[in-house]
């Protein structure tokens, strides 16, 4: 499928839908394949990637999955950018004991007979790659700060929008999601991750149940100044 680059960035959103057609592994070989072509600090290539198949496994991640969905559901219902580094601590403990409502609402939801989420269907997605960030091959410049880390990420997300617009080319579409991210240890477990990784994403791949459309954000004058925190507006004058 041939896709112009500029239309292409400005219409690649995440895709939570999908229609029940599996996705053949050359598929797959084929997006990690463009997708390692993505930048990283020194080129040391610092991700690594799980493919979940088994349905044992898979049942387990979104098992996983839903306990961080939920209480990300009620943090979020309290008004609260869930788990925010700047946040108020003990609003969000607060509003995080009733994650059991949402869960309680969702299989309330499922026993009408309405379609459930992405996250209560995680098992059945036609790809599941977990993907993670190899710590010995990752410069965290930032890593010493006093404050939330975040530089590492620059060698390791480029990889997971390349599979993304790879996707795109293949007529798929898929999201990344943090989520399962909040279960760490378990995931070790499940899969047997070393201490000398973390978990960077889970990134669902599958053909989308509708057709890409353009996205809306905020204008670059709503996020760009001049010089100094919120100076003089960019406006491209």
């Amino acid at each position: 499928m041939d896709l112009d680059l500029i239309e292409t960035l400005r219409s690649t959103g995440a895709v939570r839908e999908f229609l029940p057609e599996p996705i053949e592994d050359g598929v797959i070989h084929r997006l990690l394949d463009t997708a390692r072509f993505a930048p990283s600090g020194g080129n040391r290539q610092g991700w690594r990637v799980i493919v979940v198949k088994d349905p044992v496994k898979r049942r387990s991640l979104r098992d996983l999955y839903l306990t961080g969905w939920y209480e990300y559901l009620a943090i979020a219902s309290a008004g609260l950018v869930p788990w925010a580094p700047c946040t108020d601590r003990a609003a969000e403990a607060e509003a995080a004991g009733r994650a059991h409502e949402f869960a309680e609402a969702a299989e309330a939801h499922a026993a009408t007979g309405a379609t459930p989420g992405l996250a209560e269907t995680l098992d059945t997605a036609p790809a599941l790659l977990l993907l993670l960030a190899d710590l010995t091959a990752v410069a965290a410049v930032d890593r010493d700060h006093d404050r939330y880390t975040l530089a590492g990420g620059a060698s390791i997300y480029p990889f997971a929008w390349n599979l993304l617009l790879a996707a795109r080319a293949e007529g798929l579409g898929g999201v990344i999601t943090t989520m399962p991210i909040r279960r760490e240890g378990d995931l070790r477990r499940l899969f047997s991750i070393p201490d000398t990784c973390a978990v960077a994403a889970l990134i669902v791949l599958g053909r989308p149940v509708a057709a890409a459309r353009r996205l809306r954000r905020q204008p670059v004058e709503g996020f760009t100044w001049v010089d100094r925190y919120e100076g003089p507006t960019f406006d491209g004058a």
